[in-house]
């Protein structure tokens, strides 16, 4: 266990490194920080902290900077999140709340990120798997040909045109989407199939039966198909300003922004809303082991349907990027129960 000087030592080394990008000498903590001890005492600190593998010296300068250990310490413990100032909330709101659809929210939501935490912005959309139906609409196009809208509690819309067997009557077609309606809205996609199954035998002319289990095998089609997740990527230009923060080249980190599957994977599961943050080493795939991500939950009702955050290097300001990273799912997910 670290001595509270020592960790308040740490909690100094990681603030100046990541306002600084220069390595941190022991002079420099005690005219910076009130420690309240002398530069050797420091020096010692900071030895033992090296010892440890809190810190290390990247050359032989003086100076030292955190480790991916070092990091991880002073997240789980030194870092208060730094919350968003009233003006800041109220522009986050402003911005989201003028989005026109999900599409819209997710890519406002993108450039915002990206642009509060100068960052690259990763918004999953919310998975269909987690959602539950707000509405479907049936409308007639021709005598044997329906338009199926699909309409979740998160916002999503999906469209299908059907060609039933026979054609299919305006009252018939009524009647299907008030049952319909009525045993699915408010009901979650895996319980869809099991609550309809039995609707064909409501009708009693066989045609108009063909009719129902044509659109109920689309609609349950749709459901399937919609699983895929979904990520949208903004502000990887970002990167370049730290360039000098990846020891080689920033290269993989580029291919794996454009490997979907691994991001979702380091996202973490969409159905977990706390904040997760993976750093460095602790990054599973290879060419993220220089990077930091910063992740968490949204939806509506308390209960996350995706994740959100953001992806940028070790030397990060972790107090405000996990801030900002919070406070922009929790708009979100307000959005989401208000659309």
């Amino acid at each position: 266990m670290l001595s509270e000087r020592r960790l308040e030592v740490l909690r100094a080394i990681v603030q100046d490194y990541v306002g600084t990008e220069e390595p941190v000498g022991s002079k420099a903590l005690t005219e910076r920080h009130n420690l309240g001890v002398s530069p050797a005492t420091v020096r010692n600190d900071m030895a033992a902290l090296e010892e440890e593998g809190y810190i290390a010296q990247p050359h032989t300068s003086a100076g030292r900077i955190p480790t991916d250990k070092g990091y991880r310490l002073f997240v789980d413990k030194l870092a208060a999140v730094k919350p968003m100032s009233p003006p800041e909330r109220r522009a986050i709101q402003n911005f989201l709340e003028c989005a026109v659809d999900l599409d819209d929210v997710v890519a406002r939501t993108v450039r915002l990120l990206a642009q509060l935490t100068r960052q690259v912005a990763v918004v999953q959309y919310p998975s269909l798997t987690r959602s539950t139906v707000r509405h479907v609409e049936l409308l007639s196009m021709a005598p044997a040909r329906v338009m199926l809208v699909l309409i979740t509690d998160t916002g999503r819309v999906e469209q299908r045109m059907i060609d039933c067997p026979a054609p299919f009557g305006e009252t018939s077609l009524a009647d299907l989407r008030a049952r319909l309606n009525s045993r699915v809205a408010g009901r979650r996609f895996a319980d869809v199939p099991q609550l309809v199954q039995d609707l064909p035998e409501a009708f009693e002319e066989p045609e108009d039966r063909g009719a129902v289990s044509t659109v109920l095998s689309t609609l349950l089609e749709t459901l399937v198909e919609e699983t895929e997740e979904r990520l949208m990527i903004g502000g990887t230009a970002n990167l370049t300003r730290f360039a000098h923060d990846f020891p080689l080249t920033i290269r993989p980190v580029l291919e794996a922004l454009e490997e979907q599957v691994v991001l979702l994977k380091l996202l973490g599961e969409a159905k977990d809303p706390a904040m997760m943050v993976r750093i460095g080493h602790e990054n599973a795939y290879e060419g993220l082991n220089s990077t930091s991500i910063v992740s968490v939950g949204y939806g509506s009702g308390g209960e996350a349907v995706a994740k959100l955050g953001v992806v940028g290097p070790t030397r990060m300001d972790y107090p405000g990027t996990m801030g900002a990273v919070r406070a922009v799912a929790r708009y979100v997910g307000q959005i989401l129960a208000e659309s």
